[in-house]
């Protein structure tokens, strides 16, 4: 198993930036990737970015990409979401999520894909 805490939301304002960082244990010697997904007031989860584990390569959202990047620290088994430029449109609850098993089809981006979740953190941008 897989356990995943994130942390670092808050309250900002239009054009702040904030850091979000999703700390993962268990069995975390095999991830294969781990994303970000977000669900705002009345809406779906939707995919925000991802980053695997042993290339890095990461993939975005068109809403959010040039604004938000991915990035992992292995030696803490952390993913971080830094987020510039934030709009009112971004306040979500930030859900991290992990998959262990290897992806044939590029970066995995639909919620089936992963196996794994955080219960999120808030974040609101006010206007």
């Amino acid at each position: 198993q897989v356990q995943l805490v994130e942390s670092g939301g808050g309250l900002v304002q239009a054009g702040d930036s904030l850091r979000l960082a999703c700390a993962a244990s268990g069995r975390t010697l095999r991830l294969y990737a781990m994303a970000w997904f977000r669900q705002g007031p009345g809406t779906q989860r939707a995919f925000v970015g991802a980053i695997t584990w042993s290339t890095r390569s990461t993939y975005y959202a068109d809403s959010v990409k040039g604004r938000f990047t991915c990035s992992r620290d292995n030696a803490n088994n952390t993913v971080y979401l830094q987020m510039n430029s934030l709009e009112a449109e971004d306040t979500a609850v930030y859900l991290c999520a992990a998959r262990r098993d290897p992806f044939y089809y590029g970066i995995p981006t639909t919620e089936p894909d992963y196996g794994y979740w955080g219960q999120g953190t808030q974040v609101t941008v006010s206007s």
